[in-house]
């Protein structure tokens, strides 16, 4: 359930699109098309790590970051998925969920700080949007 005080910070909202929400999270798209990479931010204010989660909502969290990441590799497939929960910068708990192919713009690095973000043509964001939601929706009713 989001929390009444809840607010995305303001560095994700402008970088991001949202997808959808799911009972813990919101799950965001990364408007970069060189890396198709999805953030998962639990609706909860106050949150920096995963650790200031109890228990049973830090599985949650994993239960909900396998289910975007099947999603992503089913919408974009890649050599490899890469997960992050840095927040050096943006101290708001979120988990990246990003799909890698060898010789993408910053393999085999990582893709913070590699080059400048490229956004998506408004179809083709819709449409990513769109199939990773119904990606979502089916995983969820087939729970």
């Amino acid at each position: 359930m989001r929390g009444a005080s809840f607010i995305l910070d303001a560095r994700l909202e402008a970088d991001t699109r949202r997808i959808t929400s799911l009972p813990l999270c919101d799950v965001l798209l990364m408007n970069d098309a060189r890396f198709p990479w999805v953030i998962l931010v639990p609706h909860r204010p106050g949150l920096v790590e995963i650790a200031d989660l109890p228990g049973e909502a830090q599985a949650t969290l994993w239960q909900e970051v396998s289910r975007a990441a099947a999603a992503l590799r089913a919408n974009a497939p890649c050599d490899k998925l890469n997960l992050g929960a840095l927040g050096n910068i943006v101290r708001q708990l979120h988990v990246h969920v990003v799909a890698r192919c060898e010789g993408d713009a910053a393999w085999p690095g990582p893709v913070w700080g590699s080059g400048h973000a490229e956004a998506y043509a408004p179809d083709a964001l819709e449409d990513l949007i769109g199939r990773l939601r119904a990606a979502l929706e089916t995983q969820a009713t087939s729970a």
